[in-house]
């Protein structure tokens, strides 16, 4: 039985969401009620899967693992359609997570509240830039990788959750909005948020 390690709502949400969508047998474990978790991850960070003797700590690296092994619609198995998803897989991971990140760690790097406000508002700008460049290539596909909706949609849409923690905000178009109610209304996603007792409120 797969092992993964969480934090409600964290970017492992993602993760949780296609073990449900593969209705696959799974322990969750969350990180806060494993006071040993160095020994999982040295970084402290989440997702980890556990599978047997493997170990993997990376959510990308996770999900392309698990797809392999189980049929699932958040991830093609071959072919172009599978190509565009793991680009846009790599898009949400690679490049709009670390966003966020940086956003994280301006509200909490400096004291100063007017240095703060400040870094605040770079990271703002920059992942604001990001929803636009989204928001424009959804208006001419449905969703992120195409017109079926996939891993990186569900990693976007848990991303945008986020905002709810910062003081500055960073706004969602419409076409935006609309694919994070679509991930919202899946199965996988809303057995994922009740599981982990998460409240979903970004675009609401």
């Amino acid at each position: 039985m797969y092992q993964l390690y969480i934090m409600p709502g964290a970017c492992s949400l993602a993760i949780h969401t296609l073990l449900e969508d593969m209705d696959v047998p799974f322990e969750l474990i969350a990180k806060a009620d494993t006071p040993d978790y160095e020994t999982v991850n040295p970084l402290g960070t989440v997702p980890v899967l556990k599978d047997a003797g493997l170990t993997l700590r990376e959510g990308a690296s996770i999900a392309l693992h698990l797809a392999s092994k189980h049929e699932t619609s958040l991830l093609p198995k071959s072919g172009d359609a599978r190509s565009r998803a793991v680009d846009a897989l790599m898009f949400a991971n690679a490049t709009v997570h670390p966003a966020y990140s940086r956003m994280f760690i301006a509200s909490r790097a400096f004291e100063d509240e007017t240095v703060k406000a400040a870094a605040l508002e770079v990271a703002a700008a920059q992942l604001g830039r990001l929803w636009t460049h989204i928001d424009t290539v959804l208006e001419t596909q449905k969703y992120l990788a195409g017109d079926e909706l996939t891993i990186a949609d569900v990693m976007l849409t848990v991303y945008a959750n986020w905002g709810q923690f910062f003081p500055v905000d960073v706004p969602l178009g419409a076409n935006a909005k609309r694919l994070i109610a679509d991930v919202n209304a899946h199965p996988a996603f809303k057995a994922a948020l009740a599981r982990e007792g998460v409240e979903y409120k970004a675009a609401a």
